[in-house]
């Protein structure tokens, strides 16, 4: 997959890299990246010498059909995993086993701790479960990426994506022994998860706001359906008038 689609990305978009010295060249790693396309999984191992294990919906891996079979090689040749999301605690601890294991395998472990894509693309507060506990669980060092203006290859409703050349930084690796065996204490969990964000914030440039993305996406449908039913009740008041005018 490294050839078949590493290969024509770097030639198509030429992504540029800073900090690739970073990434060990043997052992376990944790690489935590913000997360603004769905491509961030793509071109972050595109640009490593070595395999990056992401974890993806299992839903891309059990649709039948010629196309679901597809789909399932091809986000298994990418180094995805599945993880069953249809309960939020069940998900969570799927995810926490799956990085553990890559770990454990001296493997690198790619995490988006923001947990969903930004709508927006600003750095969302990171969630405290699954990057935090398994890095403490492993004692593996955490490498904070950022992604940098992958969101504008393919915006939202574009099918065609737009040839530019995205960034990724790869800051220093982190170290997070000095919290060994306190791993389900959460204040612990939120230090070391908040730590991990500002040095991504630090490398990505974005603006950092302090709710989760998961969140910010549902504020934003509910704006866009209160303005649309607000669009909706104007166009009924306007043809209300019109219509009394009319029977006047």
């Amino acid at each position: 997959m490294k050839v078949a689609i590493g290969g024509p990305l770097k030639v198509a978009f030429r992504p540029w890299v800073e900090g690739a010295e970073n990434i060990p060249a043997e052992g376990p790693a944790i690489l935590a990246s913000n997360h603004l396309s769905f491509s961030d999984s793509f071109f972050l191992p595109a640009v490593l010498d070595r395999k990056v294990t992401f974890i993806a919906k299992a839903e891309y891996f059990t649709t039948p059909g010629v196309k679901g079979r597809l789909t399932a090689a091809f986000f298994k040749g990418v180094g995805q995993l599945p993880v069953d999301r249809s309960g939020a605690r069940g998900a969570g601890e799927a995810a926490i086993k799956s990085g553990i294991e890559v770990l454990e395998r001296g493997e690198l472990f790619g995490i988006y701790p923001e947990g969903t894509r930004s709508p927006d693309g600003r750095l969302y507060r990171g969630k405290p479960g699954g990057l935090a506990r398994v890095a403490l669980a492993t004692g593996a060092p955490v490498i904070p990426v950022a992604m940098i203006d992958t969101e504008k290859i393919q915006p939202p409703g574009k099918v065609m994506p737009k040839i530019m050349r995205p960034g990724i930084r790869i800051g220093k690796p982190l170290d997070f022994s000095r919290y060994h065996g306190m791993e389900h204490d959460r204040f612990v969990l939120r230090a070391v998860t908040d730590e991990v964000m500002y040095e991504i914030m630090k490398l990505s440039g974005q603006e950092y706001v302090d709710i989760y993305a998961t969140a910010a996406k549902r504020q934003i449908a509910e704006a866009a359906k209160a303005e649309k039913e607000a669009e909706k009740a104007a166009k009924a008041a306007v043809a209300q008038a019109e219509k009394e005018r009319a029977e006047s």
